[in-house]
């Protein structure tokens, strides 16, 4: 019962109580790590109601299915056979999604393969519950009528202040409370929360959320501007299909995906 209501808590704190900044960075993408790409694709896309597709969010006959699209949001997926560990322990704990039906997801997806980790509990008046999908990653489900869909990158650090303005000088947005308790940001609508953790915290890198992303109209710019803050890149800017992109490393490990999406 204390594990509960401290997620619980930890949950309330997740209820916006002010706007993020209109200049804040567009959120891209999460770049998730799996046995099997396209099973990955239509589970996500079952239980989320996403819709699984290729590159670009094609869904034809010939799209190599690795993604679900959540919204405009895509959740991409990596193959790698074996040898990954889940995302708990790492510098991304969680991930959570926002439904009206918080009950009805956990019992569908606990018995599509997701492992429970929490009964239902309301607090603040929302249902919150906590699985962990077939490949490793936990995810918070989340009843929360003002953000559906993704709803929260939780991200564990040694120096959450100073992690948090990282993120803020880095992709702007404004820095809040989530009822007075946890300071956040928003990118979208997707919400980024940063939790003390003085324990030892592995990088993203090849673990079951691999990295994280951002969209950039500029790519080129927003490297240089990038480059002045002295932010670590561990892969240049360079074309990749019809996008451009580059990786850069956020505090404690975290491997973060810029992006630069076709010109419309």
């Amino acid at each position: 019962m204390r594990l509960l209501m401290a997620a619980a808590l930890v949950a309330l704190a997740l209820i916006p109580t002010n706007s993020y900044a209109a200049d804040a960075a567009a959120y891209g993408h999460l770049h998730l790590t799996v046995t099997d790409k396209a099973e990955a694709a239509q589970w996500y896309a079952k239980h989320f109601n996403g819709t699984a597709a290729g590159f670009g969010g094609a869904t034809g006959p010939d799209a190599q299915i690795d993604r679900t699209m959540i919204g405009d949001i895509p959740i991409v997926f990596f193959k790698k056979d074996k040898g990954f560990e889940g995302s708990v322990g790492s510098t991304v704990d969680h991930i959570g999604f926002s439904m009206k039906d918080v009950a009805g997801v956990l019992k569908a997806t606990g018995s599509d393969g997701a492992k429970i980790l929490s009964e239902v509990v309301q607090f603040g008046g929302m249902d919150i519950a906590f699985i962990e999908d077939p490949w490793g990653t936990k995810i918070e489900l989340i009843d929360d009528p003002d953000t559906r869909g993704i709803h929260h990158l939780h991200l564990h650090a040694n120096d959450a202040k100073g992690t948090l303005d990282w993120y803020q000088k880095v992709f702007g947005g404004e820095v809040t409370k989530f009822k007075g308790v946890l300071p956040s940001l928003k990118y979208s609508d997707i919400w980024l929360i940063v939790q003390q953790n003085p324990g030892e915290l592995a990088p993203t890198k090849g673990r079951a959320v691999d990295h994280l992303g951002w969209n950039f109209p500029d790519l080129a710019a927003a490297a240089k501007t990038m480059r002045e803050q002295g932010v670590k890149f561990t892969l240049d800017p360079r074309p990749y299909k019809n996008i451009k992109i580059a990786f850069i490393e956020a505090p404690d490990g975290t491997s973060i995906e810029l992006v630069e999406p076709p010109k419309e």
